[in-house]
């Protein structure tokens, strides 16, 4: 799987919104490879995509269309600034990964000398996850070649996601998750979207 995380600062949410809403009917038909995505808006105006292509040569083609092109350059105007974009195809999924049914999605930022290691805690005992936390619906990890990580985490809402961050991880994964997470910087969409094929 590759994923394309994109990152600005928009005040003129419903104008991006109408753009963004265009895609999946009048470009997605052609994007082969295209998987699906997850979008949404921070309290701060901080707007975030995380799209996933089965394979950076799709993702690659899907860009190299004049359509695109020109769609893209219609989602840029509708930014106040630059806007950032960070490519992976180091994908770790934890269940299915994302889910078009969660309620709350929190994107987390940072970045780890020890990659395997965050991989690893990702793809640890499943089953024991589940029991924990039942309102983690699934989640991706994008690793980029330098450490750099982006994680989306789909919840069934906010209140038991909150709820499930009180609970006391056994000590190994503790030790894992603060390692992972030092320095890290979480991003709250309250109001998720999506789109899939």
């Amino acid at each position: 799987m590759f994923i394309q995380t994109i990152e600005g600062r928009c005040t003129r949410h419903d104008e991006l919104r109408a753009v963004l809403d265009r895609w999946p009917e009048e470009l997605a038909p052609g994007a082969d490879g295209w998987l699906g995505g997850t979008y949404g808006f921070t309290d701060d105006d901080l707007f975030i995509a995380v799209v996933r292509f089965e394979d950076r040569a799709s993702a690659m083609r899907n860009s190299e269309r004049p359509e695109q092109g020109a769609w893209a350059e219609q989602m840029m105007a509708a930014f106040d600034g630059p806007v950032e974009f960070h490519d992976s195809d180091d994908v770790t999924l934890l269940f299915d990964g994302g889910s078009d049914d969660a309620g709350f999605v929190q994107v987390i930022r940072g970045k780890v000398d020890d990659p395997e290691r965050l991989r690893r805690l990702i793809a640890s005992d499943p089953a024991e996850l589940r029991r924990m936390r039942p309102e983690i619906i699934g989640a991706t990890l994008a690793m980029e070649p330098d450490g750099t990580f982006t994680e989306t985490v789909a919840f069934t809402d906010e209140a038991s996601a909150r709820g499930g961050e009180g609970q006391e991880p056994p000590a190994d994964v503790r030790a894992d998750f603060e390692y992972a997470m030092q320095g890290a910087v979480f991003h709250d969409l309250r109001n998720p979207w999506f789109s899939s094929p």
